[in-house]
């Protein structure tokens, strides 16, 4: 797999740049589904490749 720029992330994915810059410096609470999917058919991938839990202990 090629690596991407943010920018072209976005693009590729049709979402704003602000949206992958913050999913990708881990800046937001969550993702919304649409967000979710938009990335998984752009990178042909699942969510389960983008997420990770983490428990709050």
């Amino acid at each position: 797999m090629r690596r991407m720029t943010i920018a072209e992330t976005a693009k590729l994915a049709g979402l704003q740049y602000n949206t992958v810059y913050n999913l990708y410096y881990d800046k937001t609470a969550g993702i919304d589904f649409s967000t979710l999917d938009k990335l998984c058919f752009a990178l042909d991938c699942t969510p389960n490749d983008l997420l990770k839990y983490t428990p709050k202990n």
